[in-house]
């Protein structure tokens, strides 16, 4: 960990920067800072959210967990089907996924490049690779210190195997992510080709396309509203209950709408948006506290 980001000085400067938050940016850091609470901890640890997620919508809505592991060697001798997804509990960004449906001619790399994203299949997945990659990731600390994203060091290190999830033709399905302030749903980010060429839109909860970028170029055509939103939206306000803000990322499975993950400081703080106007648009929707307790 760098000096800066161990430094009292360098944080009680950032805390001083933040006091007045008004743009979405303004207020993550803001949050990040500021909300230390237990449950932020809870929504960041891709195993205990688990049990937050069935006590507050059900189990029906999770991806069925094959193994949660201290020990990555262990996933040496799993036994597990043709697809499967393998992920750090305690990181973002970071999975190995396995399927007949990932693209011929992808490998994967050497296990120290840390924080791996692929898509591959089972033939060009030997299971000893997998877990070199996955005993990388439980000896890194993700973020960046105690002053930015430190809810990542407060996590156990684990590595969980989920099931893959399936679009209608093998693909790996649709993101949809809802950025849910106080309790309600106000924006819609939908992320496509995850392993291809990806795409990112922004909608209103009624499906209003916003002229928005994100980085990505928006899909051609605009994806189809789709057929369980109202469920999603409800199941996203549902989940975020007891918090200011925190984007909830979901899936449609054929019918079947399944948790992603919780995630209450995206891009750290610096998410792009083209154009600028909507970093205070996405902002005038939240309130922060000036004390989270």
């Amino acid at each position: 960990m760098r000096w800066r980001e161990r430094s009292i000085l360098v944080r009680a400067l950032r805390l001083w920067r933040t006091r007045h938050p008004r743009t979405f940016r303004e207020k993550v850091r803001y949050k990040m800072l500021r909300d230390h609470r237990d449950l932020i901890v809870t929504f960041a640890d891709k195993a205990a959210v688990r049990d937050h997620v069935a006590a507050a919508i059900g189990e029906e809505y999770l991806p069925r967990a094959f193994a949660i592991l201290d020990d990555a060697r262990a996933l040496r001798d799993l036994e597990l089907p043709d697809a499967y997804v393998v992920k750090p509990t305690h990181g973002s960004g970071a999975a190995l996924v396995v399927s007949p449906y990932a693209p011929e001619d992808t490998r994967l790399p050497e296990a120290q490049w840390g924080w791996v994203y692929r898509h591959v299949r089972a033939e060009h997945a030997p299971r000893e690779q997998v877990a070199r990659i996955a005993e990388t990731w439980l000896t890194k600390l993700y973020g960046q210190g105690p002053n930015r994203e430190w809810v990542y060091g407060r996590i156990r290190p684990r590595v969980i195997v989920e099931e893959f999830l399936a679009g209608p033709d093998g693909s790996v399905p649709d993101d949809f992510k809802f950025f849910v302030f106080h309790g309600r749903c106000a924006y819609i980010q939908v992320d496509s080709g995850r392993f291809g060429t990806r795409t990112q839109d922004f909608f209103l909860p009624d499906w209003t396309h916003l002229p928005l970028s994100g980085g990505p170029p928006w899909a051609d055509p605009a994806p189809a509203r789709p057929a369980h939103l109202a469920e999603m939206i409800d199941v996203a306000q549902r989940l975020a209950a007891g918090t200011d803000f925190v984007r909830v990322d979901l899936y449609d499975v054929d019918g079947r709408v399944v948790f992603g993950e919780l995630t209450s400081f995206p891009a750290g703080g610096d998410s792009p948006f083209d154009p600028e106007t909507f970093d205070e648009e996405f902002g005038r929707h939240w309130t922060v506290p000036r004390r989270y307790r």
